[in-house]
C-alpha cells in the first residue's frame, strides 16, 4: 500500500511542476513490494507533533493539532474557517517525507504529501480527493 502511494505521490509531484519529495519517498517507489509484505520503514527524521498551519496555494489555510507514534503514525484533528473540522486519517512520517488526508465534515477529503525541507519546513501537494482536478501546493512557517 505504502509502494502505491509513494508512486502516486511521485506522479502528483511531477504533475504538478516537479516538486521535489524526499529521497526516502523516490526510493520507496523504484522498488516494488509486495502490497501483503510488511513495509520496513525509515526511521523518521523529524516529529510533527504539535499544533501548526498548512498554508496552501488556493488560500484553504488549516490548523492541525497532531499527534505521531513512535512509529511515525499519524492522528489528530484540522480546522479551517470557523466550522470545517477534519480527522487525519492514513498519516505517517517516513524519513523525511510525509503523507496524510484530511476527513472533513463536509465531506471532503483532502491527501496531503510533502517532505520536510533542509530548513525544517514542510511543504508538498495536496489534492481534493473527492474533486481530483482540486489541486494546490502547501507549506508551513513552522520548523520541525
Amino acid at each position: 500500500m505504502r509502494a502505491r502511494l509513494t508512486t502516486a505521490a511521485v506522479a502528483l509531484a511531477v504533475a504538478l511542476g516537479g516538486i521535489t519529495l524526499a529521497p526516502a519517498a523516490q526510493a520507496a517507489g523504484a522498488a516494488h513490494r509486495p502490497s501483503a509484505a510488511p513495509l520496513a520503514r525509515a526511521a523518521a527524521d523529524f516529529n510533527v507533533g504539535g499544533i501548526w498551519t498548512i498554508y496552501q496555494s488556493n488560500s484553504a489555510n488549516a490548523t492541525l493539532s497532531v499527534t505521531q507514534d513512535a512509529q511515525g503514525n499519524l492522528t489528530g484533528i484540522a480546522r479551517t474557517g470557523s466550522s470545517t473540522t477534519g480527522t487525519i486519517e492514513q498519516g505517517f512520517v517516513d524519513g523525511t517525507f510525509i503523507y496524510f488526508v484530511i476527513a472533513w465534515n463536509d465531506g471532503a477529503r483532502g491527501r496531503y504529501i510533502g517532505s520536510r525541507g533542509t530548513d525544517g519546513r514542510l511543504s508538498g501537494a495536496s489534492t481534493d480527493l473527492t474533486q481530483p482536478t482540486s489541486q494546490a501546493t502547501w507549506y508551513t512557517t513552522w520548523t520541525f
